[in-house]
C-alpha cells in the first residue's frame, strides 16, 4: 500500500512497476536500518511519533509560506477543519479520526494527496471533490462509506484510489471518467456487489488492480449487469483488454474463473494474490497449476466445503521450488481438505494459517512421498517460515513426520488442535529460541517430545491461551 502511494505520488518513477517496487523496497530498508522506522508485522510498517512530529516540523518549517501540509492524523477529530484553510494545501492527511460527513465543498486547486481513512465515514457531498483538479491521491479505506458520491468523476488527474476495507457496495458508472487512474484498490470491500461492466476495461491505463477479498459477503447478491455475477469469469474478460496491467489480486468462485486466469499469459504474469472461495463445483484442485503464476505470494483457500484434494504428481518428476514466489498461505473453513504437502515447493513461505479444516489429519503427508524418498531427501522445508498458526483443525495429528530446523520460526499457535502431540522439534529446531508457542496450558502437558532436553529448551517460549 505505501508503496502504491508513492507511486501514485509520483516519487518513484520507473518505467517498469516491478522495477519500482524494488526501488520502494530498497527505500524501506534503507529508513528501518536508520532506525527512522520500526517493524511493525504481518508486512507493515510504523514510525515513531518522536520522528513523526520531527519529520513534520521540518516539512512544515521549509513550507511554512507555502502551506503545503495540513495534518491532524488520529488526534480524535469528530468533524474536518473549516475547509477555507484548504485553499493552498497541497497534502491533508485526517486520517484515524471520527469523522463522520464531509458535507462543505472544498476549493484545492493545488491538492494532490488526501487521506481520510480510518474515520467513521458515511457520506460526502455530491460536490465535495468538484475544485480538487489536480488531486493525485485519494485514500478512502477502512471507511463506513456505502457508496461513492457522483462527483467522483471530477478527479481528473487521480492515481491512485484507495477504497479497501471500506463498506462500498457499488462502484458507480462515474469512475469511467478516472482516465488517468493507475491504481485502484478494493482489496476486503466486503459488501461490494456492483461493478458495472466496462468499467474496470474503460480505466486504460490501469496498472494496478487489487481485489482480493473484494464482495467477500456479498457474491450471491451480485446483479446479471455485474462484472461479480459468475465466479470471476467476466472480470478476467475485462482485464485482458487492460495494456498496462501489471498488477492483479483476484476474487474467484469458480473453477472456470481460476481456468479463465491460467489460460491468459498476460495475467498468469501480474497476478499476486489469490483468493479462491466457495468453490463447490469440484472435490479436487490441480495445484500444481498454480506454479504458473510466477509472481503469486498470497494464497488463501476459504470456505470450499467440498473440496478434498490439492492436487499434485509427487511420484513424477517435481521440480523442486515450484512456488517459488509464495510467501503466505491461509486454508479457511475447507472442512474436507485433507492436507497441504505441496506446501513442501514453497521455499520462500514465510506464514501458514489452517483454520476450521476439520478433516485434516497431517499438514504434509508423509505418504505421499513413500514411493519417492529421493524428493524428500533434497528439501529443507519450511526455512523461512515465521508464524504458523493453527486454529480448529479438530483431527490434526502431524505437522511433519521428522523435525525440522526452523530457523526464522518466531510464532506456532496451536489453538483447539487437540490431537496434535508432537511438534516437528528437536534441540536444533528454532535454535534462537525466539519463538512463541501459544496453545492451551492442557494440549502444551501433554505433548510428546522427542527427549527432556528438547521439552526444557521450549519450555520457556510457551505462552498459555488460559
Amino acid at each position: 500500500k505505501l508503496i502504491d502511494c508513492w507511486i501514485g505520488e509520483g516519487f518513484l518513477t520507473e518505467r517498469d512497476r516491478f522495477v519500482e517496487q524494488n526501488q520502494g523496497y530498497h527505500i524501506l530498508g534503507i529508513l528501518l536500518h536508520a532506525c527512522l522506522l520500526e517493524e511493525g508485522g504481518d508486512g507493515k510498517v510504523k514510525m515513531h511519533d518522536v520522528i513523526r512530529d520531527m519529520a513534520l516540523w521540518i516539512v512544515c518549517d521549509i513550507e511554512k509560506e507555502k502551506e503545503n501540509f495540513l495534518v491532524y492524523a488520529g488526534v480524535g477529530l469528530t468533524e474536518a477543519p473549516e475547509v477555507k484553510g484548504w485553499e493552498n494545501v497541497r497534502r491533508i492527511s485526517l486520517m484515524d479520526n471520527q469523522i463522520t460527513n464531509l458535507s462543505e465543498v472544498a476549493t484545492c486547486r493545488h491538492l494532490l494527496t488526501l487521506f481520510l481513512n480510518q474515520n467513521k465515514l458515511q457520506m460526502i457531498h455530491n460536490d465535495f471533490f468538484r475544485f480538487m483538479p489536480s488531486l493525485k491521491v485519494l485514500n478512502l479505506s477502512h471507511a463506513e462509506l456505502t457508496e461513492l458520491p457522483v462527483g467522483i468523476s471530477d478527479l481528473v488527474s487521480l492515481q491512485h484510489l484507495d477504497l479497501s476495507e471500506s463498506d462500498i457496495s457499488e462502484l458507480p458508472g462515474e469512475l469511467k471518467a478516472l482516465v488517468n487512474l493507475k491504481c485502484l484498490n478494493l482489496e476486503w470491500t466486503r459488501n461490494l456487489i456492483t461493478i458495472p461492466r466496462q468499467l474496470i476495461s474503460n480505466l486504460s491505463r490501469l496498472h494496478v488492480l487489487r481485489m482480493f477479498g473484494a464482495s467477500h459477503n456479498a457474491f450471491d447478491g451480485a446483479s446479471e449487469d455485474s462484472i461479480l455475477f459468475g465466479g470471476g469469469a467476466l472480470i478476467v474478460e475485462e482485464l485482458l483488454g487492460l495494456k498496462y496491467l501489471e498488477v492483479i489480486s483476484f476474487t474467484l468462485r469458480s473453477s472456470h474463473g481460476l481456468q479463465s486466469v491460467l489460460s491468459s499469459h498476460k495475467l498468469r504474469c501480474c497476478t499476486r494474490a489469490l483468493l479462491l472461495q466457495c468453490f463447490n463445483d469440484s472435490t479436487s484442485l490441480e495445484v500444481s497449476a498454480l506454479a504458473d503464476l510466477k509472481q503469486l505470494n498470497r494464497l488463501r483457500i476459504a470456505e470450499c466445503k467440498k473440496l478434498e484434494e490439492l492436487k499434485m504428481d509427487y511420484t513424477g518428476e517435481v521440480q523442486q521450488f515450484v512456488f517459488h514466489s509464495l510467501k503466505k498461505v491461509e486454508i479457511v473453513n475447507s472442512y474436507k481438505l485433507k492436507d497441504l504437502t505441496f506446501l513442501v515447493f514453497a521455499p520462500n513461505l514465510e506464514s501458514i494459517e489452517v483454520l476450521g479444516c476439520v478433516a485434516m489429519e497431517e499438514m504434509v503427508s508423509v505418504g505421499k512421498f513413500a514411493a519417492v524418498p529421493e524428493v524428500t531427501a533434497n528439501l529443507n522445508p519450511f526455512a523461512k517460515l515465521q508464524y504458523l498458526d493453527l486454529v480448529g483443525a479438530i483431527n490434526l495429528k502431524s505437522i511433519y513426520w521428522m523435525p525440522l530446523s526452523f530457523p526464522l520460526l518466531k510464532y506456532l499457535r496451536a489453538m483447539n488442535c487437540h490431537k496434535l502431540k508432537k511438534l516437528p522439534f528437536d534441540s536444533n529446531s528454532a535454535r534462537e529460541r525466539n519463538i512463541v508457542i501459544s496453545g492451551y496450558t492442557k494440549w502444551w502437558d501433554q505433548l510428546e517430545w522427542v527427549d527432556e532436553a528438547t521439552r526444557n529448551a521450549f519450555l520457556p517460549c510457551f505462552k498459555t491461551l488460559d
